[in-house]
């Protein structure tokens, strides 16, 4: 396939032609990166760089086939088969890729995790599960030790680093195993991994993926959105227990050749280095959440070099008009929000070939149905909100879940008529983009007026003491719900009741006045998911059923 024939440049026609070929047969490790290792051996496919941003590990796919298969061995050695689960929580270190591609390989089925990750979450995953296997460094290993009675199904303890007690080396099995291993002939509907994703309410779902659907679904992700050729450089800012990891460090880039950078900071990223990363790498795809783009902008970002710099997207949340504009006048690129969920790849997406509107989500990707449904499942008209929703029949797109693991009533909400519901609300303009409204629960209903959480963030953003922003809908006698607004502010801002007000008539200004927030937090940080998402569901618990803070 040439350059050209990757990249878009007709977005109608591209829809109505496209299609991805899925065969019988496919096991992502042997066909993807045992493919490339054959075929050009001394190709760049990771640069894995250290703490301090400099220092960096450069591997070829022939080193990411070589490694992949002394870790298949090692697990083979052990007993470890094909569908047995596998409970992974590594940092963002090549042994993480050294496990995922070795499990793909014999047909075993790995578990990404965060390591943010408490011994209660670590229980629940691996009993749900039945995993056999865990592999984690020294710090999740302290973290796996106080859960052991509650899984009794786990029968090998692996780390990254000495062993200790039952726990063996990963390095040290990876060694003593060699590399002679035959690729597990998965079929396409065999299970590939699977993710835990948590909701507002009850225990997180198992989200499962299958080799071929997600394996080869990615390369939407990668074409379209990430908009990649062989020789790009591309650095998707992730933790490895996020699925935005497969979706930006693992699949579709390597499908296409491109090359991955992986930083692995130790704390809170700096953003200096950050920044200087981009340049000194050479990277030419950007990836990042809008929490990550916000926090750049906010530095001097003409001392940085961002000259190879060629295409930049974002997902997470949308991105406010603030920060596009800051980020394309520092860096002359524009940023191309996208969409999607742990359960499917990119669904939606801003793409070089068409104009982008900021704020907007996009357009639907080729090979992917969507539409804007009420709660009939009817088909709602410009303008109109509801819910996002994936068409699986007659046929289920490439790159969408199987359906939750085991969770009988979770896929009967999910899955109706010809639908998969997302739970994310949304409305379609007349051009056919899509406009993020909120999560089904973080809907906020004040006084009979519906009132998105992003629509009100967005105007409060606009304001130049502000450098974050949350809002959510707290209780009120009268109203029933009023909005509340917690605040980090930019630098050199302090807080005050006078600030407090002026942000208040900075919204009614922006926005129709009765979005307003009347309450007003201003807080150190947000708390957030390992994807850089706003946690508003631990806001709404902080608040509990009482009102909050001083009404202004």
């Amino acid at each position: 396939m040439t350059d050209d024939a990757m990249n878009m440049t007709d977005y109608e026609q591209t829809r109505a032609s496209f299609a991805l070929d899925v065969p019988e047969r496919f096991n992502y490790t042997r066909d993807v990166i045992d493919a490339w290792a054959a075929s050009d051996p001394d190709k760049l496919a990771l640069i894995a760089v250290a703490d301090d941003g400099h220092t960096a590990q450069r591997l070829s796919f022939a080193d990411l086939s070589r490694r992949a298969d002394r870790a298949a061995a090692f697990l083979s050695s052990l007993g470890v088969a094909p569908g047995d689960r596998l409970f992974v929580m590594l940092p963002r270190v090549v042994e993480w890729y050294d496990v995922l591609l070795g499990a793909f390989k014999i047909g075993a089925v790995p578990m990404p995790a965060t390591t943010q990750l408490q011994p209660n979450d670590i229980a629940y995953r691996i009993e749900r599960s039945q995993a056999i296997v865990a592999i984690t460094d020294p710090d999740g290993a302290a973290k796996v030790n106080t859960t052991r009675e509650r899984c009794p199904d786990l029968a090998h303890l692996i780390t990254t680093g000495e062993p200790d007690g039952d726990w063996r080396s990963l390095r040290d099995g990876m060694d003593r195993a060699g590399d002679s291993v035959e690729a597990h002939d998965t079929a396409a509907d065999d299970l590939l991994l699977i993710y835990f994703t948590s909701g507002t309410t009850g225990h997180p779902k198992m989200v499962p993926h299958t080799h071929a659907s997600y394996g080869i679904g990615h390369q939407i992700t990668a074409r379209f959105w990430h908009d990649l050729r062989p020789d790009d450089v591309h650095w998707t800012v992730s933790d490895t227990g996020w699925a935005k990891a497969a979706w930006g460090k693992l699949f579709g880039q390597w499908s296409i050749g491109s090359a991955v950078l992986m930083w692995n900071p130790q704390g809170k990223p700096d953003f200096g280095v950050m920044a200087g990363m981009i340049g000194e790498h050479g990277v030419t795809t950007f990836c990042a959440p809008p929490t990550i783009y916000r926090a750049l902008v906010q530095l001097d970002l003409s001392q940085y070099d961002f000259s190879g710099l060629r295409h930049c997207t974002a997902a997470g949340e949308p991105l406010n008009p603030e920060t596009f504009t800051a980020w394309k006048d520092a860096t002359g690129t524009e940023v191309h929000d996208g969409y999607g969920q742990t359960e499917t790849v990119n669904i939606i997406a801003n793409f070089r070939c068409l104009p982008i509107k900021p704020g907007s989500m996009g357009k639907p990707v080729p090979g992917v149905e969507l539409a804007v449904v009420d709660s009939d499942l009817a088909e709602l008209e410009p303008g109109n909100e509801g819910q996002i929703a994936v068409r699986v029949k007659p046929e289920r797109p490439v790159g969408l879940f199987s359906g939750y693991w085991q969770d009988d009533e979770a896929n009967a909400e999910s899955f109706r008529g010809d639908w998969y519901l997302t739970g994310d609300r949304a409305h379609v303009d007349e051009d056919g983009y899509f406009w993020f409204v909120s999560r089904d629960d973080d809907i906020i209903i004040s006084a009979g007026y519906r009132i998105g959480p992003f629509e009100v963030e967005s105007a409060i953003i606009e304001h130049p003491a502000v450098a974050e922003t949350a809002v959510i809908g707290v209780r009120d006698s009268e109203r029933g719900q009023v909005v509340k607004a917690f605040v980090v502010l930019a630098a050199d801002h302090s807080a005050s009741d006078d600030l407090a007000t002026e942000i208040q008539d900075h919204v009614k200004t922006v926005t129709a006045p009765y979005k307003y927030p009347r309450y007003v937090e201003f807080a150190d940080e947000l708390p957030k998911t390992v994807s850089g998402k706003v946690r508003r569901v631990e806001l709404r618990e902080r608040e509990g059923v009482e009102d909050a803070g001083a009404q202004r």
